[in-house]
């Protein structure tokens, strides 16, 4: 009986923690929050401005959206080798990567490796970027 009065006691002061530190966050700005969530995701985004290639002619070109401000990117790529698998996307820097909208799907581009991009050809890369296995770019 003891330890059931001693576990509903611990349970009852580790909510109480909980709450007092939802309480405290809750009162930050929340646009200062959103500045410094959003600063960590575009510092390590930004490493990704430049050249990435693909197998079979594919590659992506990662510029800064300058005009939309940090964390904000134009995505240049041929995705495909149909003449209509070629576009410039803008993507947004998240936890995850960069997020952009191609067709009418939503794609997240992620860092990985070779093995990451599920294509042979790309397998002993190191650096790389994935939107989806079978559509990745590496740098050499």
């Amino acid at each position: 009986m003891e330890k059931a009065a001693l576990a509903l006691s611990t349970l009852l002061l580790i909510s109480g923690c909980a709450h007092n530190s939802h309480t405290e966050t809750s009162d930050v700005n929340d646009s200062g929050t959103a500045t410094e969530q959003s600063a960590p995701h575009h510092q390590m985004t930004d490493q990704w401005v430049g050249r990435w290639t693909g197998v079979e002619g594919l590659f992506l070109e990662i510029s800064k959206d300058e005009s939309a401000g940090p964390g904000h990117y134009l995505l240049h790529m041929r995705y495909g080798l149909d003449a209509d698998q070629i576009g410039t996307f803008e993507g947004q820097a998240t936890a995850e990567g960069i997020r952009f909208n191609r067709g009418d799907r939503s794609q997240m581009l992620r860092a990985g490796d070779g093995e990451a991009t599920g294509m042979k050809w790309l397998m002993e890369k190191k650096d790389c970027l994935v939107v989806a296995t079978g559509e990745g770019y590496c740098r050499d």
